[in-house]
C-alpha cells in the first residue's frame, strides 16, 4: 500500500470510530429566561481563501458571525467587513499587542483598541499583556480596556491564553480579585497545557474564573497540549466531557440570567493541529472539526 492510500484508509477508519454527536450533545435542563440567546462565531484563522469565500462558507455552515484578529491593514479590514455585511454575519474582534517592551506595548494596545471600538463589534476579545510583565503592568492594560469602553456598550473580555496576562490559574485569580470589572474569555485548553493536568486540583480557582466568564473559545485541550487531535475520536471522550462540564456552568448561569452566550469554535490549523511527520498532512480537517463543534454547541446549549 502506498503512502497516499494508507493515509486515506487511516482517515476513513478514524471517521468510522468517531464519537457520535448525539452522545456528546445532551441539552442542559436549565430553562432559559427571557433574553437568553446563543451566538456561535467562526474563526478565519488558517482559512486559505478570500474573506468572501470564508464568509459564504461560514454562513452556509450555520454560524452567526465571525471572530477575527483585528486586521491592521485598512484594505484587508475593509474587505473582511464588506464580506461579513454581504453574508449577514456579525463581527467580533480579537486584539493584543505584540510589542515586547511594556511602554510600547501599552501604547500600541490603547491606540488600536480605540479604533476597534469605533467599528462597534459584538464584543472585543483581548490577548492582554504578557506573561513576563509585572501584575501591575498587566492590570493597567486590563483596566484601560474597561475605562475606554465604558461609554460604548461594547463588551470587553480578556482571554486565558498562554503567553498573556491570564496564562495560568494563579495570576488570573490575582487579577479577578483586584479588578471587579474583569470579564473573561475562557480558553481553558491553555490552562490544561500550562498546568499539565485537567485542573482537578484547582477547582476553587477554576470555579471563580467560570463565574466571571462571558465568552468561550470552544477548543479542547489536554495535559500535553492545547488541542486534541480530533474531538470526535473516542479516545478523547472523557477530555471533551470535562470541557463540556466547565462550559455547562457558564451557560447555565447565562440561561438563568437571560443573557447572551457567545462561543467561538477555535480548533486551529497546522501546526496547531498535529500533523503526520514527513508528509505534514493534518490529522483532521480543521473546518470539519469546527463545524462539528458548532453542531455540538447548538444541540447542547440552544
Amino acid at each position: 500500500m502506498n503512502r497516499r492510500n494508507f493515509l486515506s484508509t487511516a482517515t476513513s477508519g478514524a471517521a468510522l470510530l468517531a464519537t457520535p454527536l448525539d452522545s456528546m450533545s445532551g441539552s442542559l435542563k436549565t430553562k432559559p429566561a427571557a433574553g437568553y440567546e446563543l451566538l456561535v462565531m467562526a474563526t478565519n484563522w488558517g482559512f486559505p481563501g478570500t474573506p468572501d469565500e470564508f464568509c459564504a462558507k461560514a454562513k452556509a455552515a450555520g454560524y452567526d458571525g465571525a471572530e477575527a484578529w483585528w486586521p491592521t491593514d485598512e484594505k484587508t479590514r475593509a474587505s473582511l467587513l464588506d464580506a461579513l455585511a454581504k453574508h449577514g454575519l456579525k463581527v467580533a474582534f480579537l486584539w493584543g499587542s505584540g510589542e515586547k517592551e511594556f511602554q510600547k506595548h501599552e501604547a500600541d494596545f490603547q491606540k488600536t483598541f480605540k479604533t476597534i471600538l469605533d467599528i462597534k463589534p459584538v464584543y472585543i476579545n483581548c490577548h492582554s499583556g504578557k506573561d513576563y510583565f509585572t501584575p501591575e503592568q498587566n492590570l493597567k492594560i486590563i483596566d484601560y480596556s474597561y475605562t475606554a469602553s465604558a461609554q460604548s456598550g461594547i463588551p470587553v473580555y480578556h482571554e486565558t491564553h498562554r503567553g498573556r496576562a491570564l496564562f495560568a490559574t494563579t495570576p488570573t485569580k490575582i487579577f479577578l480579585e483586584k479588578s471587579a470589572q474583569l470579564k473573561v474569555t475562557l480558553d481553558i485548553s491553555h490552562w490544561c497545557n500550562v498546568h499539565e493536568s485537567m485542573l482537578g486540583d484547582q477547582t476553587e480557582i477554576v470555579d471563580l474564573t467560570l463565574s466571571r466568564t462571558e465568552h468561550i473559545h470552544a477548543r479542547v485541550g489536554h495535559p500535553e497540549g492545547p488541542q486534541v487531535t480530533d474531538p470526535r475520536a473516542p479516545e478523547w471522550k472523557e477530555i471533551v466531557q470535562t470541557h463540556l462540564s466547565w462550559w455547562d456552568k457558564v451557560v447555565e448561569r447565562k440561561k438563568r440570567d437571560g443573557r447572551r452566550m457567545t462561543f467561538l469554535t477555535e480548533f486551529g490549523p497546522p501546526h496547531y493541529m498535529p500533523v503526520i511527520p514527513y508528509t505534514m498532512q493534518p490529522l483532521a480537517s480543521q473546518w470539519d472539526v469546527n463545524v462539528y463543534m458548532l453542531e455540538l454547541l447548538r444541540k447542547r446549549y440552544s
